[in-house]
């Protein structure tokens, strides 16, 4: 009786239909993005559907475009704004805590929530009255290496004095005198570092996946662990391109408004 118990309720785990992805449309006046939001990343996907369900990035425009960077749009004070005129100040009443998620970067594609700079916002709040699109540009496996020296460099000199240079003599001395013992404190000594550099606030270190990402269809790797990605474009990365390539003025508004028609919920077909 039991194990026919046990096997109806695995029955019933297993045929459990799978949660259904949630897609959004970015209908624009040079052509549609299609959108899969995460689902674990709640908070921020909440918050985007709702403001979407409202209508309340309709009608926008594009404030930001910058090609091999990123185009930023939605901003409520773009609506009906006059041409030349300097948009994209967001709502800070929109704001909302970070749900910091390192399974998600900042590949081409990626969509993420915009916020302001940490000397008015010190809690790193992201601004859901507007988004941004990754466009960014492709990398090669020593410009990633660069850039994780270069960000974690601080870091590891710390480590480096702690476990390291106190005992450059003695290490020295098992160089030459016992280099099987040299080797084994070797890793234990890069073990020790390597875990102050993760546990450091703001460390870089490309997981094989990002790795992939950024050297095949590209992306910006630096602002990974700084800003929330809560989906990715599956359609439409030629009107990505094109609205990154548009003519902007020195404030980075495209000189023609590139206008968010529509954004809304649509199956995925």
């Amino acid at each position: 009786m039991k194990l026919s118990i046990l096997i109806l309720f695995c029955f019933v785990i297993f045929s459990l239909p799978a949660k259904a992805q949630t897609f959004v449309e970015i209908q624009t006046n040079l052509g549609t993005m299609k959108i899969k939001l995460y689902d674990n990343v709640p908070n921020h996907t909440r918050t985007f559907l709702a403001r979407v369900k409202q209508g309340q990035f309709n009608g926008t425009l594009f404030t930001r475009v910058i090609p091999e960077f990123m185009i930023q749009g939605g901003s409520p004070d773009s609506r009906n704004a006059a041409p030349g005129a300097r948009i994209g100040a967001g709502d800070r009443n929109a704001e909302i805590m970070p749900e910091n998620n390192e399974e998600y970067f900042h590949k081409k594609g990626a969509l993420a929530a915009p916020r302001q700079d940490a000397s008015i916002n010190p809690k790193n709040k992201s601004d859901m009255s507007q988004f941004f699109i990754v466009q960014g540009k492709i990398y090669t496996s020593g410009q990633l290496d660069t850039l994780e020296l270069a960000t974690n460099q601080k870091a590891r000199k710390k480590a480096m004095e702690l476990f390291y240079y106190p005992f450059k003599t003695e290490m020295d001395s098992l160089k030459t005198t016992d280099k099987q013992a040299y080797n084994q404190r070797v890793i234990s000594i890069n073990a020790k570092v390597d875990s102050v550099v993760h546990a450091t606030p703001g460390h870089l270190i490309f997981t094989p996946e990002q790795r992939e990402a950024y050297t095949s269809i590209g992306g910006c790797p630096h602002l990974d662990g700084k800003y929330i990605v809560f989906g990715e474009v599956t359609e439409g990365f030629d009107v990505l391109d094109a609205i990154a390539a548009q003519p902007k003025d020195r404030y980075d508004r495209p000189k023609k408004d590139v206008r968010i028609i529509s954004v809304k919920v649509v199956d995925n077909k």
